[in-house]
C-alpha cells in the first residue's frame, strides 16, 4: 500500500468527524451516526483502493452503508480491507461527552480478522509494553510487569476500565494491586490509542468491550508499535453461533497483535468530542478544526494533523 493512502484515510475521517459534530449534545445519536456514515463512504469512494470493508457499520441488510462486505473506493488500487467505525460513540456524541471519534483502518486484503459485532475481553498498552503484557495473567501479574518495564511503581500506573458492572471484580483486584483507575463511561477505543502516547496519563486499557473497536485498536497498536490482546466474549447464544460461523471456533483463544492485524497497515482517527486521545471538532465563522492522527505501521510514523477547514473554499461535508 502507498503511503500517501494514509493520508488520504484521515481526508474520509476528517469528513465524518465534522458531519457528527454538527449533532454534537443535540440527543439524536442515530441521526449523528449516519450522517457520519454517509460522509465517510462519500470520502472513501474517493480513494483510489478497491477496498473490502471487513469491519463496518453492521451486516448486510442491517444497514445499507458501509456493511461488511460493501465495496468502496474507486476500484483503481490496490486490493484493501476496510475497518471503519464512522462515528465511534454515537450516543457520547449525542450527550456532548468526551472520546467520540471517526477511525479508518487499511490493511492488504486478507490480513484483518473478521469477527462478528460481539464482545471482547481486552488488553492494550504502548510499545513499553510490547511482549510483557499477556492476557492469559491476572491483571495484578499485568500491572507488576508493565510497571517493571516502566521503571515506576505499580502505584504510578492509571488504568482504563469501561464503567460497568460487569468490571467490577477487575477494579477491585486494580486498586488492592495499587494502580489508579479512570473509569470511562464509554469510548474505550480512544483510551486504547492514549496508551500508545508516551505524554498519555492512561498506561493501559483492560476489560470487555466491543469486538469491532477492538480490531480497530489491533491495528493503531500494530501501526504504532503498541501492544494489543484479545479474546471473544459473546453475550448471547446468537453471538456464539455468529462467532462459529465466522470460523471462530475456539472462543477462549488469546488473540495476538500478529492475529488480528497484518504486517502492513494504515490508521486514521479524527476527534470529534475532546478526548484522551484526541481534540474534538470546533466550528468557527465560515469553517472548522480537527485534529487527527495517522499511524502507518511500515515506518512506525506517527502524524497528528491539527486541520483548519475553510467551507467557502471548500464544500462543508
Amino acid at each position: 500500500m502507498d503511503r500517501n493512502l494514509a493520508l488520504e484515510a484521515v481526508r474520509a475521517t476528517e469528513a465524518a468527524a465534522l458531519a457528527a459534530a454538527r449533532f454534537i449534545g443535540k440527543g439524536d445519536e442515530r441521526l449523528a451516526d449516519r450522517v457520519a456514515c454517509e460522509a465517510m463512504r462519500k470520502a472513501l469512494n474517493s480513494i483510489a483502493i478497491d477496498g473490502k470493508i471487513v469491519v463496518g457499520e453492521g451486516e448486510e441488510g442491517e444497514t445499507d452503508i458501509l456493511y461488511v462486505g460493501q465495496i468502496v473506493g474507486s476500484g483503481a488500487g490496490p486490493e484493501v480491507d476496510v475497518a471503519v467505525d464512522s462515528l465511534e460513540g454515537p450516543v457520547i456524541c449525542a450527550t456532548g461527552g468526551p472520546n467520540a471519534l471517526s477511525c479508518v483502518a487499511l490493511a492488504e486484503r486478507g490480513s484483518m480478522l473478521r469477527c462478528p459485532n460481539t464482545y471482547m475481553e481486552k488488553i492494550a498498552c504502548g510499545p513499553i509494553g510490547r511482549g510483557v503484557v499477556d492476557l492469559d495473567r491476572s491483571p495484578t501479574e499485568n500491572l507488576k510487569a508493565l510497571a517493571e518495564a516502566k521503571k515506576v511503581y505499580v502505584e504510578d500506573l492509571r488504568v482504563a476500565i469501561l464503567d460497568r458492572p460487569r468490571h467490577d471484580k477487575l477494579i477491585a483486584e486494580v486498586r488492592k494491586a495499587g494502580a489508579g483507575i479512570k473509569l470511562l463511561s464509554a469510548g474505550d477505543l480512544s483510551a486504547a490509542l492514549a496508551t500508545t502516547h508516551p505524554d498519555s496519563e492512561i498506561d493501559i486499557l483492560m476489560g470487555i468491550g466491543g469486538a469491532h473497536q477492538g480490531i480497530l485498536a489491533a491495528v493503531a497498536a500494530r501501526a504504532a508499535g503498541g501492544e494489543f490482546q484479545g479474546r471473544f466474549r459473546p453475550r448471547n447464544d446468537e453471538e456464539m453461533e455468529k462467532c462459529l460461523q465466522a470460523g471462530i471456533l475456539d472462543i477462549n483463544h488469546r488473540y495476538t497483535l500478529e492475529e488480528l492485524a497484518g504486517d502492513n497497515v494504515m490508521f486514521a482517527a479524527t476527534g470529534v468530542t475532546s478526548g484522551d486521545y484526541l481534540k474534538g471538532v470546533r466550528f468557527f465563522s465560515g469553517g472548522a478544526t480537527t485534529n487527527s492522527v495517522v499511524m502507518r505501521s511500515k515506518t512506525r510514523t506517527v502524524r497528528f494533523i491539527h486541520a483548519i477547514h475553510r467551507f467557502d473554499f471548500k464544500p462543508e461535508y
